[in-house]
C-alpha cells in the first residue's frame, strides 16, 4: 500500500457548489437513501470533519466512506460497510462523506474516482480502496486497519466502553474506578523512595479495576524510575551513541530522556529506530514506545504527534 499522507484543507477548490449539492444532499435523505446516523456510522461534512474524523481518530480509527446519490457502486459497497460497521461494535466507525455536498472536503481527499475508501488512525489519513469491493477483500482491508491501530495503542471504543462498564461495577462508586486506600498507598511509597511498594499497590488497583487511568498511569511512571534506577545512564549514552543498531542502548536513553522530562527525545529516537529496523527489533521498540505513551494522559498533544508518526511507519 502508499505511504499515508498528512491531512489538509489547504489549497481545495472554493465551494461555488455547495448550495446546489446540499439541496441534493437533503432531497436525497427525504427519499430515504441517506443511511440513517447511528453509533458506528454517521454522516459527516467540512465543517464537523475536525471534530467527527481527526479527533475521534485519536481513539478510535474512522473509516472514511465517500459516496454521491447518483453513483451505483456506492449503493453496492456502502451497505457493505455499514454492516461491518455495526458487527465491529465501536472497533471502527463509518464516516459517510458526500461528495457532491463536500467539494472542498473531497479535493483536500483527492478524491479522483468514487466509490472511495480511506481511513484515519491518530490523525492520519491512510490509504484505501477504490471500487465497490467484495465483501471478503473489504475485510481483509478492514483487518490491517485493526492491526496498525492496535499497534500503536489506540485506546479504541470498546477500551473505553469497558473501562466505564468497569467504574460502574466498583464497590463504594469511587470516582475514576479507584479505591482511595490503594491510591494514598501508592503515593506515601513514592514519597519515601519505595517504588516497588508504589507499583504492588498500583497493581492492586488495576486488578480491581482494570484499564484504571489513574492506576495505569501511575504504575507506568514507576516502572519507569525502576528501570532508570538500574542503568548507568552516563554508560548507556555512550552505547547508543557507540552502536545505533542497538536497539536495548537506544530504549535505555529514552527512558532516560523520558525520567529527565524530555519525552519528545525520546519519542523522536525511538521513532528513529522503528524507521531503521525490521522484524523482530522494530516490534520490540513499537511496544516499548506504546508503553511509553502510557505516561501521558489522553489526547496529550506530545503522543498524539508520535502516534500519527507511529502510524504512518507501520501502515
Amino acid at each position: 500500500m502508499q505511504q499515508p499522507r498528512d491531512f489538509s484543507m489547504y489549497g481545495a477548490v472554493d465551494l461555488s457548489a455547495r448550495q446546489a449539492a446540499v439541496q441534493r444532499k437533503q432531497a436525497s435523505a427525504a427519499d430515504g437513501q441517506s443511511a440513517a446516523n447511528s453509533e458506528y456510522v454517521f454522516d459527516v461534512t467540512e465543517a464537523a470533519f475536525e471534530t467527527d474524523v481527526l479527533e475521534r481518530s485519536r481513539t478510535v480509527p474512522v473509516v472514511l466512506d465517500l459516496w454521491a446519490e447518483w453513483c451505483g457502486p456506492c449503493k453496492q459497497l456502502s451497505p457493505v460497510l455499514e454492516k461491518l460497521a455495526a458487527e465491529a461494535a465501536g472497533a471502527w466507525v463509518l464516516a459517510r462523506v458526500d461528495v457532491d455536498a463536500n467539494p472542498q472536503l473531497s479535493a483536500a481527499l483527492q478524491v479522483q474516482s468514487i466509490p472511495m475508501v480511506l481511513a484515519v488512525i491518530g490523525g492520519q489519513l491512510v490509504p484505501g480502496f477504490l471500487g465497490a469491493l467484495p465483501e471478503a477483500q473489504v475485510r481483509q482491508w478492514l483487518s490491517q486497519v485493526l492491526q496498525v491501530a492496535q499497534q500503536i495503542g489506540l485506546p479504541g471504543a470498546d477500551g473505553q466502553a469497558g473501562a466505564e462498564a468497569a467504574d460502574e461495577d466498583l464497590p463504594g462508586g469511587e470516582p475514576g474506578g479507584y479505591q482511595e486506600p490503594e491510591l494514598a498507598e501508592a503515593q506515601q511509597a513514592m514519597e519515601r523512595g519505595d517504588l516497588d511498594g508504589a507499583a504492588a499497590a498500583f497493581e492492586r488497583m488495576l486488578a480491581a479495576s482494570p484499564g484504571n487511568p489513574v492506576a495505569t498511569l501511575g504504575l507506568a511512571r514507576v516502572n519507569l524510575f525502576r528501570r532508570v534506577d538500574s542503568y548507568d545512564q552516563a554508560q548507556a549514552r555512550r552505547d547508543a551513541a557507540a552502536h545505533p543498531g542497538d536497539v536495548d542502548a537506544q530504549i535505555r536513553v529514552a527512558d532516560i530522556d523520558m525520567a529527565q522530562g524530555h519525552p519528545g527525545e525520546a519519542f523522536d529516537r525511538l521513532l528513529g529506530v522503528i524507521r531503521r529496523t525490521s522484524g523482530d527489533d522494530k516490534n520490540k521498540v513499537r511496544q516499548h514506545l506504546v508503553g511509553l505513551f502510557e505516561l501521558f494522559p489522553p489526547g496529550d498533544p506530545q503522543v498524539t504527534r508520535a502516534r500519527a508518526t507511529l502510524s504512518s511507519l507501520l501502515f
